[in-house]
């Protein structure tokens, strides 16, 4: 028990450090945002946390939104790096349409063993958000990635 404790000390560890460096590195892109999230996912079936960090448009509507994802449940750890871009589709009403996806980095912790896992994975995701920072996604994983996320979420702007 722990080596389980420990484990996930270390990945809560190391999802904190990295929002950390997200909120704190500067940047030139301006209407840059961090954000937290949370839901569920489906192979494995767990209930996740992370956090982003959106950057302004890099071109027309293009953000970058990195995240990560510390998900439970199922037996599993689940850690996900999302390198993911958002193409976002102006509305005349309050919600503004985005798709997007990228690439994953994926660390998979076995509760039952010592085995531990690193996997590529791809995600594409669709979502809806609001112009104060509330946000709904659902995520489809490729490769490694869990194969389905519900999620919502906030981007404190």
């Amino acid at each position: 028990m722990d080596g389980i404790a420990h484990r996930l000390n270390t990945r809560v560890s190391l999802l904190l450090g990295a929002l950390l460096l997200l909120v704190v590195v500067p940047s030139p892109v301006l209407a840059q945002a961090p954000g937290v999230r949370g839901g569920i996912s489906v192979d494995p079936d767990q209930f996740y946390i992370g956090g982003h960090y959106e950057t302004g448009p890099l071109v027309d509507r293009l953000h970058f939104k990195p995240n990560l994802e510390l998900g439970f449940g199922d037996d599993i750890t689940h850690f996900g790096i999302n390198f993911e871009f958002v193409y976002k589709i102006m509305t005349r009403r309050e919600w503004t349409l985005y798709a997007g996806g990228g690439p994953a980095i994926n660390f998979y912790s076995f509760d039952n063993s010592d085995d531990n896992d690193t996997e590529p994975g791809f995600n594409a995701l669709f979502g809806a958000e609001t112009a104060r920072g509330l946000f709904f996604e659902i995520k489809l994983g490729a490769i490694d990635s869990p194969d389905l996320k519900f999620g919502v979420g906030w981007t404190f702007r």
